[in-house]
């Protein structure tokens, strides 16, 4: 029996967080994965959707460089060539550091296999057995599939399996639209696919600010995207290798025929055949149940990333993986990190920092929230840019900054500038201490800042010296 100090299973996002952080510490950390290094954002989810969405928007841009007084001739997309650039990319990434080989170099132990916890301290590996003090289960999640009739025989795509394609497919329905479905969707449409986007929420992206999601709504229907929203798929039917989705959408009855069908309705934790059942690790319906400090029901197990249900996304998988592990070996405890920021990589962006309008009025009362909104688009760099759409949107309640929401290209980098004002509840006008750089659309923070901070000024200015 081989021993150690920490066992991780799975080596995507979490895991190899995990792994090189404890291998760093000294301690003897083996590492089990089932399939390939780098788990779903390298191979089916942020890598190579972002290099698909880079061409999108290399496509839509010369498509609008007339706009900008720029003369191009025939836009013509390569969609083969797409596709192997997306592959190439990966071959890429996973020759650099995520790869087995680069965490060995680190000290870690790679075991390839799948892993099947046989105690709290132990794990089964094929005919291996694993002993370790502490043990992290990092094992992610996969597509959810509804079990809608005649979708199976249809055989649809998801993030996992779109990237096998060769090109683009000519017609496709992409059912969900969460960030995984509107990205699809906007960059299937820019390399030449026709799209319909089919929700059954009354709009998309219900996680985020509902005014800057229906924007963003517009924004996909004017390039020609079919948006359809509280639509309930009922059935799909394939006849000559074409399929047609069959919906009710608010009472009137909906059907498409298209080439493909790209399910984007969620995600499932990555829990069967683990034996956490077996060993009394206890699980709910998002995944694996954890506390504030990632510890699971069993004392030596912890989890992290997806499998947890926490929030989906490769940068909060992980923070909370090293956060497990910092818990797991140090005294003390650290929480698992909130608010968690997230992006959905339209174009547009779509960025999230705390909380939403509605959020907000229902935690703390509808009276003390205030939206503080700047339309970035009319802005001197949104002009200047050509920026059709975009805003930014600031939460407060009773005065503090509760939330922060920007719609705009590079939102994801703009929103970071309230990660700390959110965390630690500051005031509006505090940020309008700080020099922002001109001309950018950040500098729309700083407009909203002296707004507040004049407000303030304006009632105190029964203190103004009126002699020198």
């Amino acid at each position: 029996m081989s021993r150690f100090d920490l066992a991780v299973v799975g080596l995507g996002s979490a895991g190899i967080a995990a792994a090189r952080f404890a291998a760093t510490l000294g301690v003897r950390v083996v590492a089990v994965e089932r399939a390939r290094v780098g788990g779903d954002c390298l191979w089916t989810g942020c890598v190579p959707s972002k290099a698909l969405l880079a061409s999108a928007r290399a496509a839509h841009a010369a498509r609008r460089a007339g706009a900008l007084g720029v003369r191009t001739g025939e836009i013509g997309v390569d969609g083969p060539g797409v596709w192997e650039r997306i592959r190439r990319v990966q071959r890429d990434i996973a020759a650099g550091e995520d790869n087995a080989d680069a965490l060995r170099r680190c000290g870690v132990e790679v075991v390839e296999g799948e892993a099947r916890l046989t105690s709290p301290t132990t794990l089964a590996v094929g005919e291996r057995t694993l002993a370790a003090r502490r043990i992290l289960l990092c094992t992610g999640s996969r597509p959810a599939v509804p079990p809608i009739p005649g979708l199976a025989d249809a055989g649809y795509l998801t993030s996992d399996t779109l990237w096998g394609l060769v090109e683009p497919p000519g017609r496709v329905l992409v059912l969900g639209a969460g960030p995984v479905g509107c990205e699809m969707a906007q960059a299937l449409g820019r390399v030449g696919a026709r799209v319909a986007l089919v929700e059954a929420l009354p709009g998309i992206l219900a996680r985020d600010e509902p005014a800057l999601a229906h924007a963003l709504a517009g924004v996909l229907t004017r390039e020609g995207v079919e948006v359809v929203t509280g639509a309930r798929v009922s059935r799909v039917s394939t006849r000559a290798g074409e399929h047609t989705v069959h919906a009710d959408a608010g009472g009137a009855p909906r059907s498409w025929t298209v080439d493909a069908i790209l399910v984007a309705t969620g995600r499932s934790p990555t829990i069967d055949g683990l034996g956490l059942e077996e060993v009394g690790v206890a699980t709910g319906p998002r995944g694996v149940a954890v506390d504030r400090r990632l510890r699971t029901s069993v004392r030596t197990v912890y989890a992290a990333g997806d499998v947890t249900g926490r929030h989906l996304f490769t940068h909060s998988a992980a923070h909370d993986a090293v956060t497990a592990v910092r818990n797991m070996l140090f005294p003390g405890a650290a929480a698992a990190a909130t608010p968690v920021p997230w992006c959905t990589f339209t174009d547009p962006e779509l960025a999230h920092v705390g909380l939403t309008v509605p959020e907000a009025e229902e935690r703390h009362g509808a009276p003390r929230v205030h939206a503080h909104r700047s339309d970035l688009a009319a802005s001197d760099r949104g002009r200047a840019d050509g920026v059709e759409v975009g805003e930014l949107l600031v939460v407060t309640a009773k005065g503090r900054i509760v939330g922060a929401h920007v719609l705009a290209p590079g939102a994801g980098e703009i929103a970071h500038a309230f990660l700390i004002p959110v965390s630690r509840r500051m005031r509006l006008r505090d940020l309008s201490g700080l020099v922002h750089v001109y001309p950018t659309l950040s500098w729309q923070t700083a407009l909203l800042a002296a707004e507040a901070s004049y407000a303030r000024a304006s009632r105190l200015r029964f203190l103004v010296r009126r002699r020198s």
